[in-house]
């Protein structure tokens, strides 16, 4: 992992960094100067209360440094537009050095998301609500996520996660480019996303090699692919929740627009050539979408094997005018719009129209169902598009301004719960109730867009691809006012007063660039203004603490922590205050006269910015009093940390408490201490590395304990640098001797190989996954690569051959056989070099082995020849065993391919212990299984083509202290429903 350096050096935060001053002189630490937390807003007008307006959201200067203020004289608009930036705010999560910030779409995980729970579904409607933030870092982080990060890796091709994409920005429709070129009308930046044409270009490329028939000359899709289970036409199908391939609206829509864009990008470019070829491409898809899915009054659903649509008219109709896509005689389309038997509900409109048969049809049984509720997601495209319908294409009788203002207030309306803004992922299109509201899982849901139909629709805020802005309000309001809105690096404000009582400015419609008045005229209308592109950029900063997956490290301790809370989670990346989900640490019901919250980094980083939010719940959480920031000294002291200097001086809630560290310290572990009892809801560590350094380490380095290993790595700088001093930090109680390191001064484009010998305490445990980090301080900033520590298994590390069995003679009556479980024993045998278990119903039977196991470590192997076929038992247990009621063993189901780990004592299963479910992982013959006791942990490994690979890590510790587990007795099982299940060979080995 690296800072700086191609796409890797892209990493944001929210929070304007700690920058670094001047080069100080040689040998010295780099001192700090403190800049603002927040971008800084800059020349603008003053015309609205923004306290006021934003109520006692947390954290109120973050939305001052970001978001555009409206003032609207439609309450409910206007308390879920603030609602809604609240809930893209909570979205907003950091997940460390290499991806920076995504966009999510629950605030917890889900088992089908990409890397840090990032789902491309509603990844557009992210992109497009995120363009109007001050701070660009979000965006470019969540879009190289997509493009060249962790959501644009491999995965698995399976019926869950989509088995015709191979790479999660492929798992849902995704209309990445059109998204990424609509961020830029904004932000002006056209540099970033033109840096991202290969990437862009592949992204609309994947899906015509994926889902495009050419015979057809269109795209088709799976409706769950299209986030859209259970609709009207999946329905008509075998299967209703996926739905059957079908060429739609949707994924024809988002190609086309994606084919525009890219032509944009290659003629801002300069080739025109290639902007051609997009063009002719767009041009083809849609005469062919016309001819195929519209059928003269609505664009359908056509089933892949049929010619004809089907009867019922989807919402998804509506997406092509999101992206211009429709001539203008499909005007007639938006009838269906605000007909009562079409999509027209109280809280719609509804997802499918009411004539259809379909309508709601199993909709109140449970989520999934797009075929009748109101859904935001499919909302916020109809708005978008009805939108462009109305600025964009001549003048029709079908819909209205007003429509738009109405079906926006009705889309506010129905974003409430018990009276309060609120969003979920359906709501019933009659009724005022979130009928798919999941607790601790649907809670301000963001899969649509808001305030982006505010801000480019209601009021008209018309982004465009050179240095101008259209403003063309949708609205008949007698007051409005949007104040501040970043535009091209500049600030735009919009005041309509129509008597001049609102805002003391006099009557009339005025525009007001950078708080210079640039319009004026009597009445709103359709202008453009020109405004001019400035550079905005914010320092890159990296948050050393963070641990988005919450395993390894960093890793967070506490001195005591309340049953639903997790250290864990005071460093994972996300910062809101909600009580479901959440996302805090709090240590609620201590006994303690005062209390902690550690982060151990497990190797040393620089520490200058370190960033406290507390929660406050008003009640049994309060913001405590005063509190220390200490760090742990070699001697395993603690101690205050030295030059200390915090903004604000006393503790507060729900906002960001700021200490500068000046000198920077080096350390590996920090803790705030506190008396009490209180709460964390973010503890974070931000680093500004130098941007004119990258650094380079291997991913992972396998160590094992009581050895030296030999840590490569380079160093590389951009341009000449005067000052660097490179170190490796490694874990406490390890040693360190440098082999090679690169010069004080770094000429510029050469690349330095640095290395270092590094001792490994007997004692140390490769499976915690300690890291080792590589530090760069120059006077500009300091640039860190990581390398995490493996252990990778080799059967030539346990020299000992302590038991062989491979069942060329019978010793089954050596073995001591258990029952974990009341099931009878297979009938076992030893015939032609095997051991073989015969059942015809189930049976289970674990063989101890009669030799001791070595607390130094003991390794049990097993070669299985055949499994038994049979469903759903056809396993194999290999591990440790006390007895029937105590054993720690691994297991690997062949029926269902995945492997785990089951832990018990005394008859009592241990969960806690077993290190959760599950590992995939495919035996093919001539495979082996080999499990691993060692440092209180249990872990699985299986050979393939003569390569070990870990599957499964069980910290057994958490049940069984080490003196009961050195006690068993090295062991493997197997388990079946029918059939015979066959083992060639049982090998046990001891490190000593």
């Amino acid at each position: 992992m690296i800072d700086a350096g191609g796409w890797g050096g892209r990493i944001g935060a929210a929070l304007v960094a700690v920058m670094l001053a001047a080069a100080p002189a040689a040998g010295s630490a780099p001192r700090t100067t403190a800049a603002p937390l927040y971008p800084v807003v800059g020349a603008g007008t003053a015309f609205l209360d923004h306290a006021s307006l934003l109520g006692d959201v947390p954290e109120k200067a973050w939305y001052e440094g970001n978001i555009p203020f409206v003032d609207l004289p439609d309450e409910d608009v206007e308390d879920t537009y603030y609602y809604r930036w609240r809930t893209f705010k909570e979205a907003l999560k950091y997940t460390g050095p290499k991806d920076g910030w995504i966009v999510t779409e629950f605030l917890g995980p889900v088992g089908y998301s990409a890397p840090f729970g990032g789902i491309n579904a509603a990844a557009g409607h992210h992109i497009y609500e995120g363009r109007w933030l001050r701070d660009p870092r979000y965006l470019d982080d969540y879009v190289d996520y997509w493009l060249t990060g962790s959501g644009a890796g491999a995965k698995p091709a399976t019926e869950g996660l989509n088995d015709n994409a191979t790479d999660w920005a492929h798992q849902y429709s995704f209309w990445a480019v059109d998204a990424a070129v609509a961020r830029a009308e904004v932000s002006g930046d056209w540099r970033f996303v033109l840096d991202r044409l290969p990437q862009l270009t592949k992204q609309y490329e994947t899906w015509k090699a994926s889902n495009f028939d050419a015979a057809r000359g269109i795209y088709w899709q799976v409706p769950v692919w299209d986030a859209m289970e259970f609709t009207a036409g999946s329905y008509q199908t075998e299967d209703p929740y996926h739905g059957g391939d079908g060429f739609r609206p949707t994924l024809n829509a988002y190609q086309y627009g994606d084919a525009r864009a890219l032509a944009a990008l290659l003629r801002k470019k300069g080739d025109a050539q290639a902007a051609r070829r997009y063009d002719r491409e767009a041009d083809a898809l849609r005469t062919k979408t016309q001819q195929q899915l519209w059928d003269g009054d609505f664009y359908k659903h056509v089933q892949r094997d049929e010619t004809a649509p089907i009867e019922d008219r989807e919402l998804m109709g509506y997406v092509p005018w999101y992206f211009h896509m429709p001539p203008t005689e499909s005007a007639v389309a938006w009838a269906q719009l605000t007909d009562p038997q079409g999509f027209a509900a109280p809280f719609g409109p509804t997802t499918a129209e009411r004539r259809s048969p379909w309508f709601m049809h199993e909709a109140l049984n449970g989520c999934c169902r797009w075929n009748g509720p109101s859904w935001p997601f499919a909302t916020s495209q109809t708005l978008t598009g009805l939108a462009n319908q109305l600025l964009d294409y001549p003048a029709q009788s079908y819909v209205s301004k007003s429509d738009y203002q109405e079906l926006l207030r009705r889309y506010a309306v129905t974003q409430r719960r018990n009276g309060r803004p609120y969003v979920a992922e359906a709501h019933h299109p009659d009724e005022d109730r979130w009928l798919y509201d999941g607790r601790g899982h649907s809670e301000d849901y963001n899969h649509s867009t808001f305030t982006d139909l505010v801000l480019s629709g209601l009021l008209g805020i018309r982004p465009q691809q050179d240095d101008t802005v259209r403003i063309a309000p949708l609205n008949d309001y007698d007051h409005f006012a949007v104040e501040n809105l970043a535009y091209h690096g500049h600030n735009l404000s919009v005041l309509w007063d129509s008597d001049g009582s609102a805002y003391g400015r006099g009557a009339g419609f005025r525009v007001f660039v950078d708080g210079r008045q640039v319009l004026h005229r009597p009445t709103p209308g359709d202008v453009t203004v020109r405004v001019g592109t400035l550079s905005s950029p914010q320092p890159e900063l990296v948050d050393d603490a963070a641990n988005a997956a919450e395993t390894g490290y960093p890793a967070a301790r506490a001195s005591y922590t309340w049953s639903a809370d997790r250290a864990a989670d005071a460093i994972d990346g996300q910062d809101f205050h909600l009580d479901v989900p959440s996302t805090r640490w709090t240590s609620y019901g201590s006994p303690h006269a005062s209390n902690h919250l550690e982060v151990d980094l497990g190797a040393a980083t620089v520490v200058s910015d370190v960033r406290v939010v507390f929660y406050d719940d008003g009640g049994g959480v309060r913001t405590p009093p005063s509190f220390a920031l200490q760090y742990q000294a070699a001697d395993g002291t603690w101690q205050d940390v030295p030059g200390q200097t915090r903004s604000p001086a006393q503790p507060v809630g729900r906002d960001v408490n700021r200490i500068v560290v000046d000198p920077p310290l080096t350390t590996d572990r920090l803790r705030v201490v506190a008396p009490g009892v209180f709460g964390i809801t973010a503890l974070q560590l931000w680093r500004a590395p130098d941007q004119r350094i990258s650094l380079s380490l291997p991913p992972t380095l396998a160590v094992d304990p009581g050895t030296q290993v030999t840590v490569r790595g380079s160093v590389r700088a951009s341009v000449a640098v005067p000052d660097a001093r490179v170190s490796l930090e490694v874990p406490r109680g390890w040693t360190v001797t440098p082999v090679t390191a690169p010069p004080r001064v770094l000429r510029a484009g050469v690349t330095y190989d640095v290395a270092w010998q590094v001792g490994v305490p007997a004692d140390a445990d490769p499976s915690a996954g300690l890291p080792l980090r590589v530090l760069a301080r120059t006077g500009a900033g300091v640039t860190s690569a990581l390398t995490t520590t493996t252990y990778e298994f080799d059967p030539a590390d346990y020299p000992v051959t302590a038991w062989d069995d491979d069942f060329g003679t019978d010793r089954l009556a050596s073995y001591r056989v258990d029952h974990p479980v009341a099931e009878p024993s297979p009938a076992l045998r030893v015939a032609d070099g095997a051991l073989t278990a015969d059942a015809t119903a189930r049976a289970f039977a674990v063989l101890a082995a009669p030799v001791a196991t070595d607390p130094g470590g003991t390794a049990v192997i097993v070669e299985p020849r055949a499994f038994s076929g049979a469903s759903p038992e056809d396993s194999l247990f290999t591990g440790l065993s006390g007895g029937s009621g105590d054993n720690a063993l691994a297991w690997y189901n062949n029926h269902h391919r995945t492997s785990g780990a089951d832990v018990q004592t005394g008859g009592r299963a241990r969960p806690e212990a077993t290190g959760g479910c599950c590992a995939n992982v495919t035996w093919e013959p001539g495979d082996r299984f080999a499990v691993l006791a060692r440092w209180g942990r249990l872990t699985t490994w299986v050979e393939h083509d003569g390569r070990w690979a870990k599957v499964h890590d069980a910290p057994v510790s958490a049940a069984v202290d080490g003196a009961t587990l050195a006690s068993w007795s090295p062991a493997f099982g197997v388990r079946l429903d029918a059939g015979t299940l066959t083992v060639d060979r049982v090998t046990v080995l001891h490190r000593s």
